[in-house]
């Protein structure tokens, strides 16, 4: 699984993805509550607002019920009271009664629906026919009162109170009604409220999922990755020490072949060289000039072929020419004595190669040849080598490719192979062989320069 892209084209961290999501997270839940915390608010407001008004509506309607009650308390204790001085202070309650009614009415008529305004006019029309009916009533005498009060009362007040009263009460049931349409406005409120919340948990449920599953993926990922570095380390330090093991047997394989070499060739030269001298000495003494220069030559060819053999041992551990010549001329010197000495052809070219590289570049350099031109020779079985040097603006590269009949680079790593990817890994470089059997071998390494030298 490969990590988002940016416009950049550059991978994305998971870092930032986690941030991300996580941020969001965070935001949609800031948001949701803050979004329920004011539509609860408002819910509250608006149920708070409908109460206040229902009962202060219902408050100012009782109280207009109460005077409708006490007016025709007062009117029948005015009708019905024969004594003038009381009779007088019921008229007074009475109209008392009117002016509280008529603050209550006004009060009331400030509160009131579009649906109550014509009930309530009704019953504005009913009180003022109401009092109107009252007033002759007041200039009645005792006797007009002790005669005529209680059919009055009868015929003309209690039937127009109840028929307020009744009025009224249609406008305390419209005000109630009023009441239960807020608290289904409310009810609706509280079903969007509760919808909008689900979807809000939805989402917020689902990005949770998503990030979670998004981090065990990636913590699944960074064990494996744990684990693969780990045997990787494991491998690599098995290798390490079979390379160390390797190397030690290396170096007394190449100390047991400078030893055989300096013992069969440089020691037998010399041994030979003490003889002749000896026999040198006897025809001295015997005054043979024609042996003694016959002799000398001899020695002479002797000595010659001790100094090759020399010179040729130290080429082969550091030639001189590397750090004399510099790198391309070794690396002809070395192609030209690999084709001496056995059936291959060796070519060797340099692109555009200075002379200031660093020594371990060089080193690096010469030694993968080396190795690779003896890994050739002794088992590709190759009849034409081509060694290719470059480099560019910030590196050094090589390639060695033989037409030899190839091996499998994941089954067969020899020594060489590792000693060659060490000293190149050692350097900050790629190594690479591309082989297949009976197709031949390429190998292919590239060193970083230094600043200065890329300079």
């Amino acid at each position: 699984m490969h990590p988002p892209l940016a416009k950049t084209g550059r991978p994305v961290s998971s870092r930032v993805v986690l941030m991300a999501g996580f941020g969001g997270l965070l935001l949609l839940m800031t948001f949701s509550g803050i979004d329920g915390t004011q539509a609860l608010e408002q819910i509250q407001q608006s149920n708070d607002a409908t109460r206040e008004a229902f009962l202060e509506r219902t408050r100012v309607l009782d109280r207009i019920r109460a005077d409708l009650y006490v007016s025709g308390t007062y009117v029948r204790d005015y009708l019905l009271e024969p004594e003038s001085g009381r009779a007088e202070g019921n008229r007074f309650s009475l109209l008392e009664t009117r002016r509280d009614m008529e603050a209550a009415l006004a009060e009331y008529r400030a509160m009131i629906h579009n649906r109550e305004t014509v009930p309530f006019q009704g019953l504005t029309r009913e009180l003022s026919g109401y009092w109107a009916l009252l007033e002759p009533v007041f200039r009645w005498t005792p006797e007009q009162r002790r005669q005529a009060g209680y059919a009055f009362l009868r015929d003309e007040v209690f039937p127009r109170r109840q028929a307020m009263l009744a009025i009224a009460d249609g406008i305390g049931a419209m005000n109630e009604s009023e009441l239960n349409e807020g608290k289904d406005r409310i009810e609706h409120e509280f079903v969007r409220l509760r919808g909008r919340l689900r979807w809000t948990v939805a989402l917020t449920v689902g990005l949770g999922l998503l990030l979670a599953t998004f981090s065990m993926r990636k913590i699944l990922g960074l064990e494996a990755e744990t684990a693969r570095h780990y045997e990787e380390i494991a491998r690599a330090r098995a290798e390490l020490q079979q390379l160390s093991a390797r190397l030690v047997e290396a170096q007394e394989e190449e100390r047991r072949s400078i030893s055989r070499e300096l013992h069969d060739q440089v020691g037998q030269a010399l041994t030979g060289v003490l003889v002749e001298m000896a026999n040198l000495t006897v025809l001295i003494r015997a005054h043979d000039m024609d042996g003694v220069s016959d002799k000398a030559a001899e020695i002479k060819k002797l000595i010659e072929e001790s100094i090759r053999v020399v010179r040729n041992m130290a080429l082969l551990l550091r030639p001189s020419m590397l750090d004399d010549l510099g790198l391309v001329p070794a690396l002809e010197w070395q192609a030209r004595e690999v084709s001496k000495r056995g059936s291959v052809w060796v070519d060797v070219d340099a692109r555009q190669v200075s002379e200031q590289l660093p020594e371990e570049h060089k080193t690096c350099i010469y030694r993968v040849v080396q190795e690779a031109l003896h890994n050739i020779v002794q088992h590709a079985g190759a009849r034409k080598v081509k060694v290719t040097v470059w480099q560019d603006e910030l590196r050094l590269g090589l390639s060695v490719e033989d037409d030899g009949r190839g091996f499998d680079p994941g089954r067969q790593k020899g020594m060489g192979l590792v000693g060659m990817e060490e000293r190149v890994k050692h350097l900050g470089g790629n190594f690479e062989v591309h082989s297949h059997p009976g197709a031949g071998t390429v190998l292919t390494i590239s060193l970083p320069l230094p600043a200065r030298v890329a300079a």
